[in-house]
């Protein structure tokens, strides 16, 4: 039986930084219904094993998928740089999103010089998805990667601006930026990310453009959902958030990433 327009859609990630991808969602599909699922209770993702994440990244799914959406989103980068194709083996004929891909054709159209520069978790960098990807759009620009693993842990304190996460910053980057052949690019390969925008940009210099993966996914989502008739036309959305550990904290931290305040009522306990 074919979706209807009125379910709402799925979106997981390890944590909360995919509430990034997810207020970018709301703003180009305010229409929609929305089920954020957040695995807080097994995250980060980065630091493991494609097999342990795929596995995560099925019982997220199929979580989500049992309770009825029409779509998938996984913004989770690490998610998405190893599980998307048995995901969509999995959920089909449901479409499944990752953000990859947009984030990729993102970069590939803005950069002037041909030189991105891909910032990210341990995992989605051992994956090589971000250099496959853009190579696959445009074989001329060349791809630089480097493992953040320390901007996750920040950005789930919240402590994502000040000396602490400037010094951070600057041990990453610097040896990415202060070169003569610096990428003129960055592309933020992880939904955590952009919540540390502010020490990143001293780093980098106000002459790099810098992709933030969420409002390319959810572009992508939403041409997906006109194109497969899919797409909710009028009303107003919801979101039912849920996560798998700590709603506490999920509502405390998840307030910086989604834009607005969350109580910890507003997040449901889910067992995976």
């Amino acid at each position: 039986m074919a979706a209807s327009t009125s379910v709402p859609i799925g979106v997981f990630d390890s944590g909360v930084g995919g509430l990034t991808v997810l207020r970018a969602l709301r703003a180009a599909l305010p229409a929609e219904d929305f089920i954020y699922l957040g695995d807080t209770a097994r995250l980060p993702y980065g630091t493991k094993s494609a097999g342990t994440v795929s596995r995560y990244a099925i019982q997220a799914a199929d979580a989500l998928a049992a309770r009825g959406v029409k779509c998938l989103v996984v913004a989770c980068n690490t998610a998405a740089s190893v599980a998307i194709p048995v995901l969509a083996a999995r959920l089909a004929p449901m479409p499944v999103i990752g953000v990859i891909e947009p984030g990729a054709e993102a970069a590939v159209q803005v950069t002037r010089h041909g030189h991105v520069a891909v910032i990210a978790t341990e995992g989605t960098v051992r994956g090589g998805a971000y250099p496959l990807a853009i190579a696959g759009i445009a074989a001329r620009v060349t791809t630089t990667q480097r493992a953040c693993p320390l901007f996750v842990s920040l950005a789930e304190e919240g402590w994502t601006d000040g000396p602490i996460a400037e010094a951070i910053a600057r041990r990453y980057l610097e040896p990415l930026f202060r070169t003569p052949s610096a990428p003129d690019t960055l592309l933020l390969g992880c939904t955590h990310f952009p919540a540390l925008i502010a020490p990143i940009r001293r780093v980098t210099g106000p002459a790099v453009t810098i992709v933030d993966s969420a409002e390319t996914t959810a572009r992508a989502t939403a041409a997906r959902l006109v194109q497969l008739g899919l797409a909710r036309r009028a009303g107003i959305g919801s979101v039912k958030l849920l996560a798998t550990d700590g709603p506490e904290r999920f509502a405390r931290v998840g307030s910086i990433f989604s834009g607005e305040p969350i109580a910890p009522d507003e997040v449901e306990l889910l067992d995976l």
